[in-house]
């Protein structure tokens, strides 16, 4: 599915967007009124011509005072009727970019299994905005929805490395792939540790574009699909673990952002994906084992179900070893951070100030939402076990995700700046310009916020 806006005509029809209280324009007469229309968030009065036909509409957009209840308001407009559509005028206090991503964004669909694309109502872009940049943004979006929905049936660690090679592809990148036993001849032992029990092998995916400028590097995490390992989850706790590369598929979003909007230019990226799937078999890793990362230390497997931050351990320390000036984890990584601050706003972590500051504006600004947490020094303590370097998973279950970002900042030396995202990557409930299932998060607040901290 594509993104698209409707090219500029006099044939489309006006929309015109109001607040609750505010007053209706006069070419709509008293006709909303006679319907009962009181600019609800989404209600639409369709207006009609003097011949029975269709002369424009009014959507609500709810009580200002709620504004920021919504992200996306005109994602709502997709209830229009078939047809192009032009906004007759923007109401106060809202962004024009925003609104037209809102309506991009509202177009998305996952219809892999059921269904098929659908041609809805159509908007110009409104004056004075970037469609193309939009349309980029978007469409990056949509690659991250559907890798995330796709089920580990079809998007195993072989079918997640032929989807970076595909967006390589079309963006003219460079693509390496390390993969089965090879990991352990090249010293990866801990993301081979974590996939060896699947029947897709485990591999090392990286990914490099641009040659000159500032280095950005990005790692996500692509756990395919997490059982739990021999600490097998629950059936309910199960049952979204297709979304457990939801940092992969984050970050292929967030490179085919970089890529489709300009913002790669003058860079060098690169994007590492461990791809793995957890799973139980007679050669699975065990609670208990130790095992010898990338960097040397030694890790205490304490439980198998956390085994994300062991395939980004080697794949942080792999990329440290370039010195870039930016490294950047994204991963579905605890539970923790979901209870801290709930789905639609991740955590992330960074020990500096600037950058921290630019993230978090970045995401404000363009309705990306992410929270700064604190790699708490005092917390250290609680990932060092008796006998190993380090614990994957301490026990007590307090500040989970903030030990969680401790354990990858061991690995993480050598970066100029480091930032970890601990993000959800789901919808739980549909919401205007989000369907219930996959989501990016964090993309488009780096991709704002890359000017500031690399320019």
């Amino acid at each position: 599915m594509t993104p698209e806006f409707a090219p500029a005509s006099h044939a489309a029809l006006p929309l015109w967007l109001v607040w609750s209280g505010d007053d209706i324009p006069a070419q709509a007469g008293t006709w909303p009124e006679a319907s009962g229309f009181a600019a609800k968030a989404g209600q639409i009065c369709l207006l009609p011509d003097a011949h029975g036909g269709l002369a424009g509409a009014i959507m609500g957009l709810g009580d200002c005072s709620q504004a920021s209840r919504d992200r996306f308001h005109l994602a709502r407009a997709h209830a229009l009727p078939k047809g192009d559509w032009r906004l007759a005028a923007l109401p106060g206090g809202l962004d024009p970019d925003q609104l037209a991503l809102g309506w991009l964004l509202g177009q998305y669909r996952f219809t892999r299994y059921k269904g098929s694309p659908s041609q809805g109502p159509r908007l110009v872009c409104p004056d004075g905005v970037d469609a193309d940049r939009l349309v980029a943004i978007a469409a990056a979006e949509f690659l991250t929805r559907d890798l995330i929905n796709t089920p580990a049936s079809d998007l195993g660690p072989d079918k997640l490395e032929s989807a970076a090679r595909a967006l390589a592809d079309d963006i003219g990148a460079r693509v390496e792939v390390i993969c089965g036993t090879a990991l352990l001849e090249q010293n990866f032992p801990m993301i081979h540790v974590v996939g060896r029990a699947a029947t897709a092998e485990p591999r090392l995916i990286d990914i490099r574009l641009g040659e000159d400028g500032p280095m950005l590097t990005i790692v996500g995490k692509g756990v395919c699909f997490d059982t739990g390992g021999l600490n097998l989850k629950p059936g309910t706790s199960m049952g979204l673990m297709k979304k457990d590369m939801g940092g992969a598929a984050t970050a292929l979003g967030l490179l085919k952002m970089l890529a489709g909007t300009g913002a790669a230019d003058g860079l060098r990226l690169r994007v590492l994906i461990p791809a793995v799937e957890n799973s139980v078999a007679g050669n699975a890793f065990r609670p208990g084992d130790v095992l010898t990362s990338r960097n040397g230390l030694s890790v205490e497997v304490n439980n198998t179900d956390a085994e994300g931050r062991l395939v980004l351990a080697d794949a942080l320390t792999y990329a440290a070893e370039e010195n870039p000036d930016l490294m950047i984890s994204l991963a579905t990584l605890t539970g923790a951070a979901r209870v801290a601050l709930g789905p639609d706003v991740p955590p992330f972590y960074c020990d500096d100030d600037r950058t921290a500051t630019a993230l978090q504006q970045a995401g404000a600004q363009v309705g990306d939402p992410i929270w700064r947490m604190p790699f708490w020094d005092p917390y250290e303590p609680m990932i060092e076990p008796a006998i190993a370097d380090l614990d994957n998973a301490p026990s007590g279950g307090m500040a989970g995700s903030i030990t969680a970002a401790l354990f990858l900042r061991r690995f993480a030396e050598g970066a100029g700046q480091y930032a970890h995202f601990d993000i959800y990557g789901w919808q739980p409930a549909a919401a205007p310009g989000r369907p219930k299932g996959g989501v990016g998060q964090g993309a488009r607040a780096i991709l704002a916020a890359l000017p500031q901290i690399l320019g």
